[in-house]
């Protein structure tokens, strides 16, 4: 067996990419291992066993791997940050995925957990972690939210209008505590993939404006309220960044939003908070935004502009959570129907370098689809694919990879180069699914959710269960 920096050529029937090149290491998890026969194995877990006896479509999530992206950001991060005389926290994004499997292992690896709502917070107490090591964000929150923050003692409350000042002040005041407090603001950095993801120009739903004044005033209110404790001030400038210019952008804004707010009030506002959005790679070829390498020149932006400002360096929190789980992480479905379609209408296929013209597409149809993976109906996300039960032909075809539902957009992977033979009872694996694929996952066409399945030194573990018809009828009450 071969791991995926290898270059048996056992390796190379798979994927959305040419036939004879190993799977992309950026993709796959880092136990996932390709056998003399073809098939592949993750975490030691041979993914043909895991199908027979969990069932497809499935999440299956490398623990090992996890756990290692999660300590690669804590140190690396911690090792940039203390060079410039200050520490760094990081808060797990559990919107990404959060079980209470993951919010463990993320608390036991050092970081923070980041929670946007009701429910997520739940999953994290539930889970045991401490209330201090936990953020709470949103821009909507209930009162019910609010006051179950307060009441477990969360680290801080991320406000995300004026409106909310009042609103968590007030409930902190019933609750006879203290509210620490965060004030997310927009710096005018667009960053990011699609426009749906990216958080900070100006005309969205998240934070407050610095250009229009909003978030200087909202940082002041806060500190007329003594119910409330100003502990730092928040920014996100987007998802699946790939280019770390523009989060010393946002650092920058930010530090002069911070001297600009002592210099009016003398209150020196003791952390800032750079978000997370850090891009990871989805199809071969791509490279994903490492700890390592971004998280030097981000330390080295706070530390030239606080000393420009003459202010100390503040503490710095970060919160990734793609980058931690996506790449942990593969959907595995089984083939169903295989079909032929003439395409008549030239449209080129991304990646082979092949000339405009008629051609035969295969669809591939699984057991699955836009129910567990929104993303590429949602944004036109791209991934690939590979065959993961068997050696095929070294030929490959045309393919889309599609799912069971009643929509002619529920496409998994648009562009893939699969075995030719490729037939009814296949095993395909998407990677890369690890982030947003549970989370945003639905019961379309009455279709029950997969289980995650976290694999480690050859055993399985079933973190969420699969859902069944029986779940799903409970829910109607007629």
């Amino acid at each position: 067996m071969t791991g995926l920096d290898g270059r048996d050529g056992a390796q190379g029937r798979h994927g959305d990419h040419a036939p004879d090149r190993p799977l992309d290491p950026h993709l796959w998890p880092s136990g996932t291992v390709v056998g003399p026969d073809g098939a592949v194995s993750i975490g030691g877990v041979d993914l043909r066993a895991l199908a027979a006896e969990h069932g497809t479509p499935a999440y299956v999530l490398d623990e090992a791997d996890f756990r290692r992206r999660a300590r690669s950001f804590r140190e690396a991060f911690g090792a940039a940050f203390a060079a410039i005389g200050t520490q760094v926290d990081v808060y797990y994004a559990g919107k990404a995925f959060l079980s209470t499997a993951v919010a463990r292992w993320a608390t036991e690896e050092g970081l923070h957990i980041d929670t946007a709502t009701g429910g997520e917070l739940a999953v994290a107490l539930r889970a045991g972690v401490p209330g201090a090591r936990i953020g709470l964000h949103g821009n909507n929150k209930s009162d019910a939210e609010i006051r179950r923050a307060l009441e477990a003692g969360v680290g801080r409350i991320v406000l995300d209008s004026l409106l909310e000042v009042d609103r968590v002040a007030g409930a902190a005041a019933a609750a006879g505590v203290r509210a620490p407090v965060m004030v997310r603001v927009t710096t005018g950095v667009h960053a990011g993939g699609h426009e749906y993801i990216s958080t900070a120009h100006e005309d969205q739903k998240f934070g407050l404006s610095i250009a229009g004044g909003q978030a200087q005033e909202a940082l002041e209110a806060v500190l007329a309220r003594p119910e409330l404790e100003l502990v730092g001030i928040h920014s996100h400038i987007g998802s699946q960044i790939l280019d770390a210019s523009g989060f010393a952008v946002a650092a920058r804004r930010i530090l002069e939003l911070r001297a600009r707010l002592a210099e009016r009030t003398g209150y020196l506002v003791g952390e800032v908070d750079l978000g997370g959005g850090y891009g990871i790679a989805y199809l071969p070829g791509e490279v994903p935004l490492d700890p390592a390498r971004v998280a030097g020149p981000m330390a080295d932006a706070v530390a030239t502009v606080c000393a420009e400002l003459g202010t100390p360096v503040p503490r710095v929190s970060i919160e990734p959570g793609r980058a931690v789980v996506g790449p942990t992480t593969v959907t595995v479905y089984t083939v169903g129907t295989v079909k032929p379609v003439l395409v008549e209408d030239g449209e080129e296929v991304v990646g082979d370098g092949s000339a405009p013209g008629a051609f035969t597409r295969t669809y591939v149809s699984v057991d699955g689809g836009m129910s567990d993976n929104l993303r590429p109906a949602l944004y036109g996300a791209r991934y690939s694919a590979a065959l993961v039960n068997r050696e095929g032909v070294a030929q490959g075809v045309r393919a889309r990879v599609v799912g069971k539902h009643c929509e002619s957009g529920d496409v998994v992977v648009h562009d893939a180069l699969l075995p030719a033979d490729v037939r009814t009872g296949d095993l395909l694996a998407v990677p890369a699914t690890g982030a947003y694929g549970r989370s945003m996952a639905s019961n379309y066409n009455l279709v029950p959710r997969p289980p995650v399945i976290a694999v480690r030194d050859g055993a399985t573990r079933v973190l969420v269960r699969r859902e069944t018809e029986e779940d799903l009828l409970a829910l109607d009450v007629g």
